[in-house]
């Protein structure tokens, strides 16, 4: 199965220029004028009885209203538990005490609304009309949720292979490592979840965390849209007033720290084409911070517009990447700083000395007033254009809230923006970009990218991680003396039976299914001494893609359409087309190499490259403890897709695995398991027969 998606998101800002320049004062462009102060409109504000406080935004374009209830959660460590918190939020809607899951979604269907949860509150919209009886059913989810088990099942289920997905994502695995370097382990940004802490996870541990954080006292109910103070003065009462205010715990944690000098950390993504570059590190930036304005233009010129300093290198200049950002985050308890791509394998060194360069260069050297001037004409556009959102002015109102802005803060914005100067941004760039304290982090193919990177790393020490950012130890990973790819090789045909009895073997019909989507995949591999091959991929029983390979010939079919199979995949298979093709590699022209020993899913693993003639690589672990063959990894149509192989069951005195997990192929992982495994039946050579 090959996957192959896509994406560009561009936008561009035209400015228009006058059109003659006859009369000399027309040949200097006028100097612009003082910014204007933005009127916002007003959002109006109280609070009820039990603390929750109240933000409304009337806006009548519309007979539309939306509501949410922001539930402002400080920051807590969960452990064992990592997860478990967005799991009661998105549980949290899953059945009341008078209604099921089923009955909330058809109430909320049948007037056109939506309804969502999370471990920060809810979101609610509708028609005007109908808002009593939205807010009805919001009421009954905030105050009386149940957490029914069944639900929490599906739920726990599904966050496990959205998970496993996320382990072959080489993003998802720089966002996830990036968090873990910056924060540390210990720091509630740091903490990531995982299959093992989901599995953990409890409903009781769910309801814990709704009965300790879900007060109105922290909360606050942003109402925006169609809808007059006077009916909102009137509503909140009548749906959240009885909700019960409590105290809520609040922890301390340490700020985390840069490192004393920059680290090079890498994870191994095993046959990747792309290196995804993320140069990370802590910043003490809070919301409201007097340089706000001078930081957020200094980022915009490095990294977060199309025209930015590091687009127009990396992209532009030099091909290396479709594209490279830069985001400069504030946060009441631990800002961030990040510059990221994802490049090919054989630019990476030379993508990160583009990324140090722009760095140090920002840091070194002025803007022009021409550049200082291109970046607030954005940053004004991407304003200006965020107040067409009417949730844009209750976000505003919230965050002043929040952190305590001054009342003008955002209506003032254009007129910081246009105070700032050069020596402003300048400032920020030497307080903000320390690229000497940075984690660079690259996820990538270790084998062609990793020995490239040492000079950038101190001492020409390489840390290498896994993909939830533990570290993998490098201590007693050396290959023991005498172990070479075809001992490897050996001990794997010897576990899986030996070469006695995988010798004797003359057929084998293996069927497995997988659930995809409420739809059930089957897969029959029917397989002919010596290297005959037939696979049938059916979807809810239909034949959705077929493989035929008689020994010489092949076919390849998909919904009816078939056609040969081309020279290249004709010479793969005639090495997959055998029983137990590693019994045949040397005879086959098949060169093995052994890269080394790796951490695969927590165990030990040989590390082999397998070349076939065609010039087709594949990836093979073997288990160190039982030499069992655990993953394989290849390379389609530009797509790494790995396949997890595990559940060894003996048949006929043979093991076979009975769970395989694909990831890559699909946007989500799809597990196939067993049905069963026929050996040495009666298997007639019509079934290979190409039409």
């Amino acid at each position: 199965m090959k996957n192959s998606i896509l994406f560009l998101v561009l936008g561009f800002l035209i400015i228009g220029q006058s059109l003659n320049a006859q009369d000399d004062f027309r040949k200097s462009a006028p100097k612009p004028g003082p910014a204007p102060r933005i009127e916002l409109g007003e959002a109006a504000q109280f609070t009820l009885g039990n603390g929750l406080k109240v933000i409304v935004v009337e806006n009548h374009k519309l007979p539309r209203v939306s509501f949410q209830i922001f539930v402002d959660v400080p920051p807590l460590l969960e452990g064992e538990l990592a997860g478990y918190t967005s799991l009661a939020g998105e549980l949290l809607s899953k059945g009341t005490k008078t209604h099921t899951k089923a009955e909330i979604d058809e109430a909320i269907d049948f007037i056109g609304a939506s309804l969502n949860t999370s471990s920060q509150g809810m979101t609610g919209s509708s028609l005007t009309k109908h808002k009593d009886k939205l807010l009805t059913m919001m009421s009954e989810v905030l105050l009386s949720p149940t957490f029914p088990e069944d639900e929490f099942e599906k739920i726990k289920k599904q966050t496990i292979a959205n998970l496993a997905q996320q382990k072959d994502d080489p993003n998802a695995i720089a966002s996830n490592v990036s968090a873990v370097l910056r924060n540390g382990k210990n720091h509630p940004y740091g903490e990531i979840q995982t299959e093992e802490s989901t599995e953990k996870i409890t409903v009781d541990a769910c309801k814990s965390f709704y009965e300790n954080y879900f007060k109105p006292n922290i909360s606050y109910l942003i109402v925006t849209g169609d809808i007059s103070l006077k009916e909102v003065k009137a509503l909140a009462p009548k749906y959240f007033g009885s909700w019960k205010q409590g105290e809520v715990k609040k922890e301390h944690f340490d700020t985390p720290n840069k490192p004393a000098t920059s680290e090079l950390d890498f994870v191994d993504k095993a046959g990747a084409v792309q290196s995804v570059i993320n140069i990370t590190y802590p910043v003490d930036l809070k919301p409201g911070s007097s340089d706000i304005m001078a930081s957020s233009v200094m980022n915009t010129v490095l990294g977060a517009y199309f025209s930015s300093r590091l687009n127009a290198n990396l992209r532009e200049d030099k091909g290396y990447t479709y594209g490279a950002n830069s985001s400069l985050s504030s946060d009441p308890y631990a800002g961030s700083f990040t510059a990221s791509a994802s490049v090919r394998n054989e630019v990476t060194d030379s993508s990160l000395t583009q990324f140090l360069l722009e760095l140090n260069k920002l840091r070194d050297q002025p803007v022009s007033d021409e550049e200082l001037q291109m970046v607030k004409n954005v940053m004004t556009g991407n304003f200006a254009r965020s107040l067409e959102n009417p949730g844009t002015i209750g976000r505003f109102t919230l965050n002043t809230a929040r952190y305590n802005l001054p009342a003008d803060y955002y209506a003032t914005y254009l007129e910081r923006l246009n105070a700032v100067t050069k020596e402003d941004v300048a400032a920020a760039a030497k307080k903000y970009l320390i690229p000497g304290q940075a984690h660079i982090l690259v996820v990538g193919n270790r084998d062609e990218v990793a020995d490239k990177l040492k000079p950038f790393a101190n001492g020409g020490k390489i840390n290498y991680f896994d993909h939830y950012g533990k570290p993998v130890e490098e201590v007693g990973m050396a290959i023991p003396e005498g172990v070479t790819a075809q001992t490897v090789l050996s001990d794997y045909l010897a576990a899986i039976g030996g070469l006695d009895k995988l010798n004797a073997i003359t057929s084998v019909t293996i069927k497995m299914e997988a659930a995809i989507q409420g739809m059930t995949l089957e897969l029959e591999m029917n397989n002919k001494a010596p290297n005959k091959l037939k696979m049938t991929n059916k979807m809810m029983g239909n034949v959705m893609q077929e493989s035929i390979f008689n020994g010489t010939n092949g076919s390849l079919s998909q919904m009816g359409q078939s056609s040969p199979m081309d020279e290249t995949t004709l010479q793969d298979m005639n090495v997959d087309g055998y029983l137990f093709p590693e019994r045949k590699y040397s005879e086959l022209g098949v060169t093995t190499e052994l890269k080394g020993i790796e951490i695969v899913e927590g165990r030990k693993a040989y590390k082999i490259i397998v070349s076939y003639p065609s010039g087709t690589k594949k990836t093979h672990f073997f288990d160190m403890e039982s030499s069992l063959k655990i993953r394989e990894i290849e390379i389609q149509g530009g797509v790494t897709v790995t396949n997890d192989i595990g559940d060894y069951k003996e048949v006929e005195g043979i093991k076979f695995p009975h769970t395989t997990t694909i990831n890559g192929a699909a946007p989500f992982s799809i597990k196939m398991e067993m049905k069963s495994v026929t050996v040495n039946a009666e298997m007639s050579d019509d079934l290979f027969k190409i039409e």
